[in-house]
């Protein structure tokens, strides 16, 4: 690990929901151009860490410092601008917006953030050959299998150029060949695109594909370890 600052760092995380202690002083840091795995059972807290991360949710205790700022205390709205800017996000299930075409799911964060829909399609066509979704541009998210589905889901956390993409459970819908696809190209096309990536997963497999994990353990993190690469 390096002793440089690191990209993202959450210290100390405690978040409650009613009397569910879903954090308990949880610590994470992500180095820049790092894949981390974030592994743990269900109901561990992992995926309520990644959201405290990523500024979905606001921590009770605790901080989580971005580039040198404290997102915990961002009013929403900076935090909404971080979000669509710089975070890029890939869900378990895609959280495509069915009634789009697959070129304007992708151009979506763009157009959230103000540009042109000339530019934005143009930035979402240039997405479709390096995730092989060539001639699926005008299709709808129905129309598409749930692999292609991940695949739209990864050219949209990218579009805008993000530093870090957030990826949540991103092959727990899939089945093994088409979760190591999406694995592959989140990963590559990542790393090509120099954005670090934080993935949550309670599969070993997934994991592996990462530079390094942190395992959740009820609401706390336990010391990362260094693992292989992809399998």
């Amino acid at each position: 690990m390096s002793e440089a600052t690191p990209l993202l760092a959450g210290r100390g995380l405690h978040k409650n929901f009613g009397l569910t202690q879903a954090l308990r002083g949880a610590d994470l840091s992500l180095e820049a151009g790092e894949v981390l795995a974030v592994m743990g059972p269900s109901g561990s807290g992992k995926s309520t860490l990644l959201h405290c991360l990523a500024g979905i949710l606001t921590p009770d205790s605790g901080e989580v410092i971005f580039n040198g700022q404290r997102i915990d205390r961002m009013l929403d709205g900076q935090r909404t601008r971080l979000r669509r800017t710089v975070f890029g996000f890939v869900f378990q299930f895609g959280q495509l917006v069915p009634e789009l075409p697959v070129l304007e799911n992708i151009a979506l964060p763009l157009l959230l953030a103000g540009k042109g829909r000339r530019v934005a399609i143009a930035a979402a066509q240039a997405w479709l050959p390096r995730l092989g979704l060539e001639g699926l541009g005008h299709r709808l998210p129905g129309e598409i299998s749930g692999g292609q589905g991940q695949r739209v889901a990864i050219a949209r956390a990218l579009v805008t150029g993000p530093r870090i993409v957030f990826a949540d459970e991103p092959t727990g819908s899939l089945d093994s060949v088409a979760g190591d696809q999406v694995m592959e190209l989140l990963v590559s096309v990542a790393k090509e695109e120099h954005a670090s990536v934080i993935v949550v997963t309670h599969e070993p497999r997934v994991a592996a594909y990462a530079d390094r994990q942190v395992t959740v353990r009820d609401g706390r993190t336990v010391q990362p370890a260094v693992v292989g690469g992809a399998p």
